[in-house]
């Protein structure tokens, strides 16, 4: 490195985060970029280590290590520390087609298996990668990737999701034409409207889109596949498609009285919150102003439902989870490089906390029934606690008797996950399913063609729900793939 000695002398210093009381009266980003000064002291913490694990990239039984895309981590950091920008960001986009994603979003697994994190904090790995690529654009380094020529090939990807953004960008540096498919009013996916813009403002996503528009890439939204346009139409107009429609299809619970007006999924909720934002917030279909609501799940999803409903104005959140708290510190059974799984308050939370004094999460509780009014609208939920117990070698949760609660809801929102792809699209196609209603793909984890000759999956649709960055290597892997295949067509005739 070019500073041997960084990591002894500097401290972490994560980015500075706008105050909770002023933030949650607009929906901008609450991060605020480094200053270069401070960033080049960060970057130079990066030790040179000699086996850097925060790039490996690996699942290690159901545990993550390092980052998924194989990011030259120690590379960049060096560049970074000594001010050579530029060849800081053509490291970066030579693994990550999206870094002003993952550097806002990701939850930074190259982190958790960075090695000076074993004794001491990691690097700001995440921080570091949004910044790279936030200077490419300020310095206009970042442009479109139009190909110099063109095959005779058509690609078609259903989905605009990360994997099938990147799917599309990876064939189209290939030269082959490419159209991505998007059922909603703006491409993007879950990027567009499933994450608020708290954490990832929406012109950053069109900014990149219309990079990949300047570079060829066609994009028709409005359009469901098996609705607006058949199968075999596709089929018939593409030499090979890719499935890139993600997992999201919510689990539920069948709990008494769910059926209560005033109960929704989660995923609805954020997502009409991000489209009234077009015209005014106060347009958003489901809205918690002047509300008791109340989160069940205790993940991701649920703490932006914390943060949206506090912007919305409501009167109270809380949110339930049937595990405990994470620990402050990593346990003997999540042991370094795997990803810490350690208590941290998140943005809603520490907003939540500011306002009404308490942190908005409450732990081993597990939710018994709804309660309604005579207007069959929710006003109350029915709880018991419970607690994690051993038994026969496997921990399993516990009713704890005479814990029962009742808690005031006018607005209750579903956060428990999604059980995976929705069903239709894949049915038109054909497409073979495993167990749990995913695409089923040949052979290894690399392989992502199905049982159609010509149409491949990638993504959350194929391996379920994930990281924005597993979708990213996976939409790079899959064109690879497609691009061989649409080769060997060639090779056949």
């Amino acid at each position: 490195m070019g500073y041997i000695t960084g990591f002894m002398e500097f401290s972490r210093k994560d980015q500075t985060k706008r105050d909770p009381m002023e933030r949650i009266k607009d929906w901008e980003e609450y991060v605020e970029r480094y200053e270069e000064g401070e960033l080049k002291k960060q970057a130079a913490r990066c030790m040179d280590c000699g086996t850097p694990f925060c790039h490996t990239g690996t699942e290690w039984d159901r545990d993550m290590v390092g980052c998924p895309v194989n990011n030259f981590i120690p590379e960049w950091n060096e560049l970074v520390s000594d001010g050579d920008w530029k060849t800081a960001l053509e490291r970066l986009h030579e693994t990550n087609n999206f870094p002003e994603f993952t550097g806002r979003v990701c939850p930074a697994p190259c982190e958790g298996s960075c090695v000076l994190g074993i004794n001491d904090q990691p690097v700001t790995i995440k921080s570091i990668e949004n910044e790279i690529i936030e200077r490419g654009f300020d310095e206009g380094w970042v442009t479109a990737k139009r190909p110099a020529a063109y095959s005779d090939y058509k690609v078609a990807v259903v989905g605009s999701g990360p994997a099938g953004l990147a799917a599309a960008e990876q064939l189209n540096e290939y030269g082959h034409r490419v159209t991505i498919y998007e059922r909603d009013d703006r491409p993007g996916g879950l990027l567009m409207y499933g994450i608020p813009n708290m954490k990832l403002e929406k012109e950053t996503i069109d900014r990149r889109i219309g990079l990949m528009k300047a570079a060829g890439i066609d994009f028709q939204c409005n359009t469901e596949i098996g609705v607006n346009l058949s199968t075999d139409e596709l089929q018939d107009q593409y030499d090979a498609v890719i499935v890139c429609t993600g997992a999201q299809n919510p689990r539920n619970t069948e709990i008494e009285g769910r059926e209560a007006k005033g109960i929704h999924f989660a995923m609805d909720y954020l997502t009409g919150a991000t489209k009234a934002l077009e015209s005014s917030p106060d347009d958003a279909p489901i809205h918690a102003k002047d509300k008791n609501v109340v989160v069940i799940g205790g993940g991701d999803t649920g703490a932006d439902c914390v943060a949206t409903a506090i912007r919305q104005g409501c009167n109270r959140v809380v949110q339930f989870g049937k595990h405990p708290a994470l620990p402050d510190d990593r346990t003997d059974d999540n042991p370094w490089p795997l990803f810490p799984m350690t208590f941290e308050l998140e943005y809603g939370y520490k907003e939540a906390t500011e306002i009404f004094r308490e942190d908005p999460r409450k732990y081993e509780v597990l939710t018994q029934s709804f309660e309604m009014d005579d207007s069959g609208h929710v006003k109350a939920l029915h709880t018991l606690d419970v607690e994690k117990v051993r038994e026969n070698g496997e921990l399993v949760v516990k009713e704890i008797p005479g814990t029962e609660k009742v808690w005031k809801a006018d607005l209750v929102l579903i956060a428990i996950g999604f059980t995976g792809p929705e069903q239709a699209v894949l049915e038109s196609f054909g497409l073979k399913r495993d167990e749990r209603g995913r695409v089923w793909t040949v052979g290894s984890d690399q392989d992502y063609r199905t049982n159609l000759d010509g149409v491949f999956a990638a993504g959350d649709a194929r391996r379920g729900q994930s990281l924005v960055v597993w979708a990213i290597r996976e939409g790079r892997e899959v064109a690879e793939q497609c691009h061989q295949f649409l080769k060997s067509i060639d090779f056949v005739s």
